[in-house]
């Protein structure tokens, strides 16, 4: 295997936002059984070393594409956009109120008598803007308009981490 591909074409999947991730699952254990590092050990350095690298290229480029916010981010990265998100913030001031206003529900339900309840409705609301969120990035990305793709990237960053504070307050809940 080439190392120097991109992590779409290990898997021999199109450049694509829409992936199918069970397939991606049947070639990640193809890959990961004809390449595994322990099959070259019996073979010289060099080739113990590049069964490592391959292997752990292999594993990168699997979690990078089942991964959406990951995704996303190489997507944009294949097309010379700095993708990563340390320094991008999204400009729509809208979103930044209502995500605001989700994470103040957020920290009401955590005194609240109904908590599990409020918290089941919270990710649902969560879900679906991840959702609209990601549908909007899939649309601009396949029509080329890479910088809104871009601001959606952002969006995505916030909806994304917002269903992981939902879900570390879930755990939190049924530790109780």
């Amino acid at each position: 295997m080439n190392n120097s591909k991109n992590f779409f074409e290990i898997f021999s999947l199109a450049v694509a936002w829409e992936v199918d991730i069970e397939q991606l699952d049947i070639k990640f254990r193809a890959l990961q059984k004809a390449l595994h590092p322990d099959r070259y050990a019996n073979k010289n350095d060099f080739e113990k070393r590049l069964a490592v690298q391959t292997a752990a290229t292999i594993n990168q480029a699997y979690e990078t594409i089942k991964n959406p916010l990951s995704r996303a981010q190489y997507l944009l990265e294949l097309v010379d956009l700095d993708a990563s998100q340390e320094t991008h913030i999204t400009s729509d001031g809208q979103f930044l109120m209502d995500q605001m206003l989700l994470r103040e529900a957020l920290s009401e339900i955590r005194g609240s008598e109904n908590a599990r309840e409020a918290l089941v409705s919270l990710s649902i609301e969560a879900q679906q803007t991840a959702a609209k969120i990601q549908s909007e990035f899939a649309s601009q990305y396949q029509q080329k308009a890479f910088n809104k793709a871009f601001e959606s990237l952002a969006k995505m960053q916030f909806a994304i981490k917002f269903i992981d504070d939902i879900n570390e307050l879930e755990a939190e809940l049924e530790d109780l």
